[in-house]
């Protein structure tokens, strides 16, 4: 581990089950049950986990997911029950769009690939 760089990032979320699938399925992120209320993921470029909790789920800060090819990443979102909440835009170095998984969180996608 590098001092001072991100290490971990932990999301909040109503319904891990449906949480755990909609990433499996979209974008082949593994999972590992820290009992019933509690998965850490990886096999997605950093790692992190998801808490079930009864709070309403919304984050501060938006994470960015790399993809090779957006649109096929984006139809796979829409597929697996996620909502685009922000279509594809260009910013210098290449396009983004947003999305709300299943439960509520956030989330970026971008490619440098048209």
């Amino acid at each position: 581990m590098k001092n001072n760089h991100i290490s971990y990032i932990e999301f909040k979320t109503n319904n891990l089950e449906l949480t755990k699938t909609f990433y499996k399925k979209t974008f082949d992120w593994a999972f590992k049950d820290y009992g019933d209320t509690y998965a850490s993921f990886s096999e997605s470029g950093v790692y992190g986990g998801f808490q079930q909790t009864d709070e309403v789920t919304s984050n501060g800060a938006l994470v960015v997911i790399y993809s090779k090819d957006l649109e096929f990443v984006k139809k796979e979102v829409v597929k697996n029950g996620g909502r685009i909440s922000k279509d594809t835009f260009e910013f210098p170095g290449g396009k983004r769009f947003h999305f709300i998984d299943p439960t509520g969180n956030e989330l970026g996608v971008w490619s440098d690939k048209s």
